[in-house]
This record gives structure tokens, sequence and C-alpha cells, in this order.
């Protein structure tokens, strides 16, 4: 025992002294916990071959203008995977992941080749938007630009777009409160069931209707991608100090193209089940209603004429309805 407990003290000693090759060192944070603030040396080396300009948050900001597509200054591409462009991206921005690029690209064929695109992704350390900005440069679009900062640090300043998949998942477990910013008469005639109603032109009015807890999840939504109703309501609502904003700017129209449930009719859904059972006390069959007969069985067995012989039957019409029968 002795020995071994020797031999023991003697290794650990030659681990501290001579150090552990699979120990990390110790710098008071660990490698994956590093936040970084400038483009990895694969990342430049990519910026580099491709030519490529960085632009910072503000730059961006103000390059998607109102929100919407259309109203955007620059055209935003997102080269992460779909689902995580569907699970929040910067406003306005369209998807073309690195790994699809040819399956995308088509969006962008009636873009004009000198239009200003800002392409990013995952952060610094992400290298699918050079690879997608190069592709493009190559294409012939001649005014391309990188946001390398991508949508970590965006999303710590500002509100997300999201997709259906994840408003869908919000309303099934009424995990968000969803706001429909389009006029009342439009919200009345159809909207997604539960919404608040919070027309951008009638907030000053109508901003008690918002929550107290300023760490609600809130969705808004209007009439679609061209709509900027829901972008106004989401930035009030940043400026008031809510910190889990986001706006669904496919809108009702994309709802209803996901044939999803809304105010004006949800698509009904046929629940099987099981054929009922026939029941028999004593020879009997029972009627659905407590109590009684099935009265097709009973007319069955007056014309087979095989009434059961412990079956007493007992004619409650009046005289005047047996005459008629004659």
């Amino acid at each position: 025992m002795r020995l071994r407990v020797i031999a023991s003290s003697l290794i650990v000693a030659g681990l501290l002294l001579g150090g552990c090759t699979n120990q990390p060192e110790t710098t008071g944070a660990t490698p994956s916990a590093k936040v970084l603030n400038e483009p990895t040396l694969h990342v430049k080396g990519l910026m580099e071959k491709f030519k490529l300009e960085n632009v910072d948050y503000a730059y961006v900001k103000t390059a998607i203008g109102n929100g919407t597509r259309s109203g955007a200054k620059a055209l935003l591409i997102d080269a992460r995977p779909n689902p995580k462009y569907l699970g929040g991206t910067i406003p306005s921005s369209l998807n073309i992941p690195d790994t699809q690029i040819d399956k995308y690209i088509g969006q962008l064929d009636k873009v004009a080749k000198d239009k200003e695109i800002i392409v990013f992704c995952g952060g610094w350390d992400c290298e699918k938007s050079p690879i997608v900005a190069g592709h493009l440069k190559s294409k012939g679009f001649t005014n391309v630009k990188l946001y390398q900062a991508g949508e970590p640090e965006w999303a710590s300043k500002n509100y997300l777009e999201v997709g259906t998949p994840v408003v869908e998942s919000a309303f099934k477990k009424n995990s968000a409160l969803l706001i429909d910013a389009r006029p009342y008469a439009k919200t009345m005639a159809e909207s997604i069931p539960g919404a608040l109603y919070m027309n951008d032109e009638e907030m000053p009015a109508l901003m008690g209707r918002f929550p107290t807890d300023k760490k609600t999840p809130i969705i808004t939504f209007c009439a679609g991608y061209e709509c900027h109703k829901s972008h106004v309501v989401a930035n009030k609502l940043l400026e008031l100090g809510y910190t889990k904003v986001s706006v669904y700017a496919g809108g009702l129209p994309a709802w209803k193209e996901a044939k999803l449930q809304t105010t004006a009719g949800a698509k009904k859904v046929e629940v099987a089940t099981a054929p009922k059972k026939d029941t028999f006390v004593e020879g009997i069959k029972l009627g659905e209603d407590e109590g009684t007969v099935d009265g097709e069985w009973y007319k069955a067995l007056i014309i087979s004429d095989k009434i059961p012989a412990n079956v007493a039957v007992i004619d409650v019409r009046s005289a005047a309805d047996m005459r008629m029968d004659i």
C-alpha cells in the first residue's frame, strides 16, 4: 500500500512540474467563453482573398431602413443554414446558406449587379459570410460588403425577424404575446387567435395594453414582408425597455399560407373515434339514453316475432293510437 502511495505521489509531482498537454492554460476564462471583436485569422484571410469591406452595427442599422424588404437601403443576406435563419435574423434579410448557394441564389435574379449587398452569419469566427460574399462577387455583383459581427451582435442590440416555425411554436405553447399591428377593421376581420390588437398609429392610446413585465417575449406582425407597422411597434417596445421583442415579418399572409388557424376559421381536424359497441343487458339492447331500449333493435324483434321470453312487452299507446294502426 505504501509503495502505491509513493508511486502516485511521484506521478502527480511529475505532472505538476512537467505540465500536462491535455490541460488548458488557466487564463480566467475558458476558450469557449472568449468574446471575439475581430475576425479570426481564417476569416481575415478570406476577407483579404475576396477583397471584402467589413461594416459595423451602426452602418447596418441605417442600411435596413424601416425593416421591410422594400424599405431597406441595402440587401442583407444571411449565410447561415435555413433553420437558423428562420429562428431569428436581421430584419429584411434573405437567406443564402453557404452550403446551398446554387439552390437559393435564384432570389437575386432580378437584383441589379451594383446593388449594395451586406452578407452576415454567426459572428466574427464564422466563415459562411465571406464564402457567400466571395461567390456573389464571382457572379458579377460589384458592391458586396460584410457585417462580420453578424447576428450575435445584432441580437444583443436590436430585435430579430423570425419565421413561421417560431411563431407557430409560441402560439401552441402560449409562450409569447402576439401583437397585430394592423388597423382595427383588418384585425377584427381575421387575425392569429389570441393576438393583441395594437395598431401602430394608435399606440399612444393603446400602450396600456403592453405587459408590465419587460421580459415578456413579444412577437409583432402585420400584413407581410412589405408592411412596416410591426417594425414600428417593435421599435417602440424596445424604446420602452422590453428585452425580448421580435417581428414576424411574413405576418398574417405567411401564417395563412402555412394553413394555420385564424380567427376567420380554422382547418377542421378530423378526430378518429372508435365505433360504439352495442350494449346488452339480459338479452336486451340498450339505447343511447340511460334507461332506454334501442328502437331499431326492438322493431326488428317485433317484425321477426323473436322477442325473448324474458322481455315483457307493454303497449303504452292510447286507444286512439291503437285504432289508427288497425
